[in-house]
Parts: structure tokens; sequence; C-alpha cells
């Protein structure tokens, strides 16, 4: 691969390293805001400036982490638990249903409020982890059957170690984030199973949208959000909306017509236009790339990927595509129906009306299930009643947020300065074919390379 032929052909390995490295997830993605024309600008500034910035966010938040590594002496070490946690478990699909049906039955009986919010005073400080354990049974109860709970103010949950004391005496079972093998996920503390939010500078003005911590595979039970530091400036708020309300006030003919045809994402886009001047070339050579993208890369993220050519009209596009999926979903405990699908996050229509400089490989999409274009008319509509069901919550120092991922999705907004958020998954607690997963090197290069 001497000629220039040859190393412009094998240029396309540059955009597959930048697919690879995160620019896309089912999971995850670079999402934007919540409301159509709701953008927040920054000033120009020139390059030194930005470079100048960059280095003293980065100082500041590296500084910010070595405070939050510190042992706590008062208290015995708990046994690390890196290189120990099992998979993120299967995702479980129960979605026959008549859903116009369901939809009545909601609207009749009623959905009580997903949030509990719990506010700690100077006697539920001075308990500590007692606490948590008085009330568990409690707290768990209204995780299970309601969606979410946040706490404020406690003085327990302010470390990774202190995060994971409160959630291991609640009887969270930890496991891996649905993409874990992909190496998209950095741990913040490895030893805690306390995995880094998006706090990235180079990801601080992307807009991440309602989604739930799953793909077509792999779903975690249960998420606990924690904050060890707010934005320093301003941003960075994360929200919450019911899956149950969504999928309530869709509209009927809407929401049937998307059952009813099911829904595939494409997470990533290749654009190997060079091909088109490669001749009697361009067949085999197009064949090639689609081989070496599905066996090397599409691997690493431990989903089912299809890789097809020009769905969305572009001949030399090639798009990583999940298979046809439903967007609602029975919840696998309650057996009630939600909005199971991160179409708010994906859809390329929503997202060229919204905010959003992700390059054009991170570019994802949402189609029909034949693979067909689905009408701006219903991505409009999902973007509304999705958008009426957003609960902002500003997070200080300590405040954690436990989630139920089946019911309830999430998201976080824009922010300007330094953040540090954090996350730890779970599963049930009573699977048993559960492998112990590590990502490894690729985990370690592409966090390192992603700043």
């Amino acid at each position: 691969l001497r000629s220039p032929k040859d190393k412009q052909a094998m240029g396309f390995l540059k955009p597959v390293l930048f697919a690879a490295l995160g620019f896309a997830s089912t999971s995850d993605a670079f999402l934007v805001t919540p409301q159509l024309g709701a953008v927040r600008t920054l000033p120009a500034v020139s390059s030194q400036l930005r470079q100048s910035r960059c280095s003293a966010r980065k100082s500041a938040a590296t500084g910010l982490r070595m405070t939050l590594a510190m042992p706590n002496p008062t208290q015995d070490p708990l046994p690390s638990l890196n290189g120990r946690l099992p998979d993120c478990p299967a995702t479980k699909w129960d979605s026959e249903m008549d859903v116009v049906a369901e939809q009545d039955r909601y609207k009749k009986e009623g959905i009580a409020e997903s949030l509990l919010e719990v506010v700690a005073d100077d006697e539920a400080n001075a308990k500590g982890l007692a606490y948590f354990e008085e009330n568990r049974e409690k707290l768990m109860a209204h995780l299970k059957a309601n969606g979410a709970v946040i706490f404020r103010n406690f003085d327990m949950s302010k470390d990774p170690e202190g995060f994971r004391r409160v959630w291991e005496v609640l009887g969270l079972a930890p496991c891996l984030d649905p993409i874990h093998s992909s190496g998209l996920r950095s741990f913040l503390s490895a030893k805690d199973g306390v995995y880094e939010e998006v706090n990235k500078q180079s990801l601080c003005q992307h807009y991440i949208g309602l989604h739930n911590e799953s793909t077509f595979k792999k779903t975690a039970t249960y998420g606990a959000f924690v904050c060890f530091s707010p934005a320093s400036k301003s941003g960075g708020e994360f929200f919450i909306a019911d899956g149950a309300k969504i999928f309530r006030d869709m509209d009927p003919k809407i929401l049937k017509d998307l059952y009813d045809r099911k829904v595939r994402i494409s997470v990533s886009n290749l654009d190997l236009d060079f091909l088109a001047g490669t001749g009697p070339l361009k067949q085999p050579l197009a064949d090639f790339f689609k081989g070496l993208v599905a066996s090397v890369v599409a691997p690493k993220f431990d989903m089912d990927l299809d890789m097809i050519y020009g769905t969305d009209g572009k001949e030399m596009r090639l798009q990583a595509i999940e298979h046809a999926q439903s967007p609602v979903n029975r919840h696998p405990d309650t057996g009630r129906p939600v909005w199971f699908c991160n179409v708010h996050n994906h859809a390329r229509y929503l997202r060229d009306n919204r905010p959003c400089t992700v390059p054009e490989v991170g570019m994802t999409d949402v189609y029909f299930g034949d693979l067909s274009k689905i009408p701006s008319s219903h991505l409009d509509h999902i973007n509304e009643v999705s958008n009426k069901h957003i609960e902002m919550l500003p997070m200080k120092e300590g405040d954690v947020l436990l989630v139920d991922n089946y019911r309830v999705l999430h998201g976080r907004d824009i922010f300007e300065g330094d953040r540090l958020h954090a996350v730890s998954w779970f599963r049930k607690g009573d699977e048993t074919d559960l492998e112990v997963k590590d990502a490894g090197m690729l985990n370690s290069a592409i966090n390192t390379f992603i700043k």
C-alpha cells in the first residue's frame, strides 16, 4: 500500500477509527436542546484563547478527580470492584400488545408521579448510612413502582466511595455499562464501579437528549447518577422523562404506525466516496470495507449491527444500523407499557434542526424497520411529546438520582466550565449467567483519544 491511490483508499481507516471512538452509540448521543430553537451559543474566541481555556479546565478537572480519589480514613476500606463487575444484562423484550388499548387504560387509570424527592436535614446527615438502611425498603419500593428517586443535600455521597456505600446499602447490584466493551465508557473510579458521565470539554456543547441506557441487546435495570461538581460556569443540568407518560400521550395513529413498522437506528456514517473513482475495483473495494468494518469495528460495540450502503440516498455512505426493534416495551417487572426508544436522540431530522456539531461520521438516524424514511411529522410529534415530559433536575455536590432505566429516560444540558458528574449501573440482582468483562486496552486508548 505505497501508491497515492492505495494511501487514499486506506485513508478510510481514519473515519472508521473516529466512529469507533464514540461519535455515535444507541445508548448515548451528542444531542440537542429539547425545545427547537432554544439555542445556547457561545461567543467566538481565538484558537489561542480556546487552547488556554481548555488547558486551564483540564488542569482544574484533574485536580478535582485527584481530590475525589483520596481515601476516607474514618471507614474501613471497601473491596475493589475493578475487573469484578459482571456484564450488563440482556434487554428484556415483551412488546406484544394493543398499543391503543394500553393508552386508553393509562388515560382511565392515571399514572403516578415518578419522582420522589428526598432532602436531607441535619438529623438525616448525622445518621449517615444508617438513614439509608432505615429507609431502604420504602425508597426501593418507590423506585420499583414509580421510576425515580432523587437525594439532595446528603453529605455521604460527595465522593465515589461514599456514593458506592449509599447504593450498596440500598441493595443495588452493580454491572458494566451496556456498551462497556466498546471502550466508550471511562471509569472515574474503577474500584468503586463508578463511570464518569459525559463531562469532557470536547462534548460540553453537545446536548444529550432523552434516552434509555440500552441497546437492542443490553439494558441496565437501574442507574444512579451523582453530582460531584456542577458546571462551574453555567448549564449541565440533568433531566428525565417518564416513558409511561410519553407512551400515553403519543398520537394513537402515529404510535401504532411506529409500532407496526418498528424502527431501526443507524449509529454511524462512513462516507467512502473515493470508491467512485476506482473503476472496476469499486464493488470489490466496497465489499472489502464493508466486511472489514463489520468484522473489526462493529464487534467492539457488542451490538447487532448490519453494515448497509446508501440507506439515506448517498450511494457510498456505509451506515452501521441496528436490527429492527419495537419503540415500545413492557416493563419487565410491572408489565406496564413504556416508550422505550432513543429516536428523540438519533433522528437526523431533529438533529439538523437543533444545535449539533457532531462530525458526519457520528451522525445518527432512525428509519422504519424496512429502512424507509420516517415522516418528519412523526418526528416532530415525538419531539413535542418528549419535551412536554422533560423534568429538569439541577444537581449540587452530593446529589444522587436513582432511575428505573426501563421506565425513565434521561439526558443532560450543554454547559460551560468544569463539570464532574458520574454514574453507576445496576442489574436486577438475580441473574446467574453474566460474565465478568473488561474492555482492556481499547477502553484506555479511546478515552485517551477523546478529551
